[in-house]
């Protein structure tokens, strides 16, 4: 496949665009800084810069042309509302456009699953953040693309199992991100899957084996 990555700098993006060079699809994506493309260039990875913030969707499409499917990682992390709406909102908005603009049909985001840190006591920026991440699941859901969501539960960076729990609705819990991006990169792989949110935690079924188990 052709894969364009819009977050591909950063972790979960980074570990699929490995994921994927490894199946032998072609990968690119889109980074923030000039001087983030000699790490990808060094990986044989052609990357384009610009702000998906602020980017167009005329801008973004014409990145995309002969990509089979744009995935969509960037998050703010719950960060200030400004970038929240920039990033998780807005920016997602963008990207629906600029896969329709190129004649794309297939489109991933990897989202939250909204039970996320309700164990604490969240300010309004963090519930701010929960608010747009919901009503851009939703403004996926209504386009005409060949979409998936993928709602992770928290995320950690220890070493990966290759084991997971996958389906329409699953506990909050934890997951490595290494998990996350295996699971995408089987879930990208499987055509089958299509306008599909499913959610995602640690477990005991394989990866692939839990993949198929989605297949409707």
């Amino acid at each position: 496949m052709n894969v364009f990555v819009v977050g591909i700098s950063g972790a979960v993006g980074g570990l699929l665009e490995r994921e994927l060079t490894s199946r032998g699809d072609v990968v690119s994506g889109l980074v923030r800084l000039d001087d983030q493309r000699a790490h990808f260039a060094a990986r044989g990875v052609a990357v384009r810069v610009g702000d998906i913030g602020v980017l167009s969707a005329d801008a973004l499409a014409a990145m995309l042309r002969g990509v089979d499917v744009l995935v969509y990682t960037a998050g703010s992390n719950g960060g200030s509302r400004r970038v929240t709406n920039a990033v998780d909102g807005d920016g997602v908005v963008t990207a629906l456009e600029a896969a329709r603009l190129a004649g794309g049909s297939r489109f991933a985001l990897v989202s939250v699953l909204a039970e996320a840190w309700r164990q604490r006591a969240l300010d309004d920026d963090a519930e701010h953040y929960f608010a747009v991440k919901k009503l851009t699941d939703v403004a996926v859901t209504l386009s005409d693309l060949d979409w998936l969501i993928l709602r992770p539960s928290m995320l950690v960076d220890r070493p990966g199992t290759g084991r997971i729990a996958l389906g329409p609705a699953q506990p909050h819990d934890e997951i490595p991100r290494e998990d996350v991006a295996a699971t995408l990169a089987e879930l990208l792989h499987e055509p089958r899957i299509r306008r599909q949110i499913l959610e995602l935690t640690q477990g005991e079924t394989p990866i692939a084996t839990a993949v198929r188990a989605v297949i409707r």
